[in-house]
């Protein structure tokens, strides 16, 4: 089995930081664009798709900064994570997405995250 490597992606939004956040953390939030229904209980999301529920760990969250998860499938050291940062320069919202996959699936991964994100900025207006 190939070892999967960590890969960035980053996405500038017009957005504050609190409402991202929102749909960063919450289960409602993460319903509107990540997954068909997001539901919570004592630090374990349930993300379903099409009648197929995957779980993830949430690990570590800092208000309108990041939250990290790992799915119940990965290993120790691989997590998913969305992250909030301001452009020193321009002032901008920056969403940074941070995922692991084998080399060969970053493209398709990648291609999957941005239209995810398409989905979460036509949510927020952005």
């Amino acid at each position: 089995m190939s070892k999967k490597v960590l890969y960035t992606l980053e996405y500038p939004v017009r957005s504050s930081p609190g409402i991202l956040w929102d749909f960063l953390r919450t289960p409602a939030g993460l319903q509107e664009w990540f997954a068909d229904k997001v539901d919570e209980r004592d630090g374990v999301f349930s993300f379903s798709w099409n009648g197929t529920t995957d779980k993830a760990e949430l690990l570590e969250s800092e208000e309108d900064k990041f939250v990290k998860f790992r799915w119940n499938h990965q290993t120790k050291d691989e997590y998913f994570e969305f992250r909030i940062e301001k452009s020193e320069v321009t002032n901008q919202t920056i969403l940074i997405i941070r995922d692991f996959a084998d080399k060969k699936d970053i493209k398709d991964q990648s291609q999957l995250w941005e239209y995810q994100v398409k989905d979460l900025f036509h949510r927020i207006g952005s």
